[in-house]
């Protein structure tokens, strides 16, 4: 089912799959990493001005990995904000994504914790190292094929 910025973005040819809406009726649509910035520029100049959150997770075991970003239409007299789910997927093997954290600044921190997280690498953010784990740590945790390390390898990673 195509939704109404589905058809905006099909009427101006940007490329994108659409996958329906969520429980509340937010629209989710699927766009391709190379396809993603040019998007996210016609997004904000639609009114899309609020990134509220990006997230990412890890789709199947040896599978692809998701880039998840929720944007929200703000404006003065809006009762119910216009929101929209992108969901950008990645191979595993290089999992690349250009970051938008010039268009949303607050994609910053959201950014670098997929990438520390996930190893999903948001291509040219201007500060993409680890967020929540050590510098020195291997690996990236929320992987479905992570293997964690044994108890005394973590204590050594301090």
């Amino acid at each position: 089912m195509q939704g109404r910025l589905s058809a905006w973005l099909a009427k101006h040819k940007l490329a994108h799959r659409p996958l329906g809406f969520d429980y509340q009726g937010t629209e989710t649509l699927q766009i391709k990493a190379e396809d993603w910035v040019s998007i996210a520029v016609a997004l904000y100049v639609y009114g899309f001005n609020y990134l509220r959150s990006q997230c990412a997770y890890d789709v199947a075991p040896g599978g692809s990995l998701a880039s998840v970003y929720h944007l929200t239409k703000i404006n003065d007299n809006a009762d119910q904000p216009e929101e929209v789910c992108i969901k950008v997927f990645v191979p595993r093997e290089d999992p690349r994504i250009p970051s938008v954290l010039r268009i949303w600044k607050g994609a910053n921190f959201q950014e670098r914790e997929s990438y520390d997280m996930l190893g999903i690498f948001y291509e040219s953010h201007p500060c993409l190292k680890r967020i929540l784990m050590p510098e020195s740590w291997i690996g990236w945790p929320l992987r479905k094929d992570y293997i964690a390390p044994d108890f005394y390898e973590i204590q050594d990673s301090h």
